[in-house]
């Protein structure tokens, strides 16, 4: 069981806070971002990331543990269908908080919370499978020249032979 948490809850009562978190992450699973404050961005992210979680696995244990926080079927079939599509290759972050300055009524620090749609490139993993792929390159170069190889190092040789024989004819013309 998760530990509850310390101090004053965003609504009052820890099934308030659990309900809100779980309307917050229905619409935000909806329209894809949403506009709130930032204590409430930053407890909505564990709960929507934990979703997304289960969405990716896709069985239906999964599907039903998501049901039971959020009752929007549409939002679940979506949230399981395209979203988690999009969030396959990504092992984490499934989430951006950006803050947006103060709300004008009551100068409440504001932010948007939305979903990172954007397609994943895992930089690392290409740097170390560039790195692999040039260290199993370097000891194949240290080995005997294949027969390829010496047939263009030859016409090389012989291209620079040429140029260097068109060169001299055409410094004794003028």
């Amino acid at each position: 069981m998760p530990t509850p948490t310390k101090g004053p809850r965003l609504g009052g009562s820890p099934t308030h806070e659990r309900l809100m978190l779980n309307n917050m992450a229905a619409q935000l699973f909806e329209h894809k971002q949403i506009k709130t404050t930032v204590t409430k961005a930053k407890r909505l992210r564990p709960v929507a990331e934990r979703m997304i979680t289960n969405a990716k696995k896709g069985d239906l244990a999964s599907r039903r543990r998501v049901l039971a926080q959020i009752s929007d079927k549409s939002v679940v079939h979506e949230l399981f269908t395209s979203i988690a599509e999009t969030m396959a290759e990504r092992p984490g972050g499934y989430t951006r908080i950006t803050k947006i300055g103060p709300r004008p009524g009551d100068n409440a620090p504001m932010a948007v919370i939305e979903l990172v749609l954007e397609p994943y490139s895992p930089k690392q993993a290409t740097v170390k499978e560039a790195e692999q792929a040039t260290a199993a390159a370097a000891p194949a170069a240290d080995e005997a020249p294949t027969e390829t190889e010496e047939a263009a190092d030859e016409a090389a040789v012989e291209a620079e032979a040429e140029t260097a024989e068109e060169s001299t004819e055409a410094a004794e013309e003028k």
